[in-house]
C-alpha cells in the first residue's frame, strides 16, 4: 500500500499551551484515520518533548521530526542540536534544505552533510529541494532542482536516497498563498522521479516525493491526486488544527 505523507512544519511558531492544545486536538480527531495516511509534525526543539508526551500512547501513529540538524554528532556549538539529541527523544524525520534555511546561508554540501549525519543516526531525512520566483521565470527550474538533488547524491550515493523523504518546494510559493499549480507540481515531481531512475529505478519508484508550498484544504485534494505527489509538507496550515486535520483526511481517500 502506497502511503501519503503529510508533515506539518511549525516553524517558530507556538507557545507552551498552544503546543499541548494543538496534540490533543490531533491525536483525538485523526485517532480513526487510515493507514493510508502518515501523519507528522516539525513543532520548535523546545516543544519536542511537549509533542513526544502526547505521542507516547502506543495506538497512536503520529509521528514528530525537526525543522533542522546540525552536522556534528556534539562540540561546542552554541545554540544547535544535534541528530544524536533528536534520537533520542523519539524524533523520526528531519527537515534539511528548507529554503528558509538556504536563503539563511546553508549551501548544497553543508545540506548534503546534514542529510547524512541525519540518516546515520537513524532519523528520516526530509530533503527540500525547490527554485525561486526569478529562477522559474528565467526557466532554470530543473536545474536548480536537480543540482540541489545532485548535491546529496554526490556524498551520499542513490542508494541514501530510498530511506529518505524528497519535498519539492518552491521558494515563489512558501508563505506567499501562491500555490504551484497541480500541473506545474507535478511537472517537478516528475522531473525529479525520471532523474533518480536514471540512477536506480527501485529508488525512483519507491522514494517519497511530497509537495510544500502553501498546501491547505482546498488545494490538497488535487495536489495529492497527481501521479508522482505522494504528500504535502505543510507550513501555515498545519498551525490551525481543523485545517491540518482536514488535509489528512482528504489524503485519507
Amino acid at each position: 500500500m502506497q502511503q501519503t505523507l503529510v508533515i506539518g512544519n511549525w516553524k517558530m511558531h507556538g507557545t507552551l499551551s498552544w503546543s499541548q492544545k494543538i496534540m490533543e486536538t490531533l491525536v483525538g480527531e485523526l485517532a480513526g484515520i487510515s493507514e493510508k495516511v502518515g501523519i507528522a509534525v516539525c513543532p520548535a526543539y523546545i516543544h519536542m518533548e511537549t509533542v513526544s508526551r502526547a505521542l507516547s500512547k502506543p495506538e497512536c501513529f503520529i509521528r514528530f521530526g525537526a525543522q533542522n540538524v546540525h552536522t556534528k554528532e556534539e562540540g561546542a556549538f552554541t545554540g544547535e542540536i544535534s541528530a544524536t539529541m533528536l534520537s533520542d527523544l523519539g524524533a523520526t524525520f528531519v527537515i534539511v534544505g528548507h529554503s528558509e534555511r538556504r536563503e539563511a546561508g546553508e549551501t548544497d554540501k553543508a545540506i548534503a552533510e546534514k542529510f547524512k549525519v541525519t540518516q546515520t543516526n537513524g532519523l528520516v531525512p526530509v530533503l527540500c529541494l525547490g527554485e525561486s520566483l526569478v529562477q522559474r521565470e528565467h526557466g532554470e527550474t530543473e536545474q536548480v532542482v536537480l543540482n540541489q538533488l545532485d548535491a546529496v547524491i554526490f556524498e551520499c550515493g542513490i542508494d541514501a536516497l530510498s530511506d529518505s523523504i524528497i519535498a519539492y518546494e518552491p521558494i515563489w510559493a512558501i508563505g506567499t498563498g501562491k500555490t504551484a499549480s497541480a500541473d506545474q507540481a507535478q511537472t517537478v515531481h516528475r522531473c525529479i522521479r525520471d532523474h533518480l531512475a536514471e540512477k536506480n529505478e527501485v529508488v525512483a519508484k519507491t522514494v517519497k516525493i511530497i509537495y510544500g508550498g502553501s498546501v491547505n484544504s482546498t488545494n490538497a485534494k488535487e495536489l495529492f491526486d497527481q501521479a508522482d505527489i505522494d504528500g504535502g509538507l505543510v507550513g501555515g496550515a498545519s498551525l490551525k488544527a481543523e485545517e491540518f486535520i482536514s488535509i489528512c483526511k482528504i489524503a485519507d481517500y
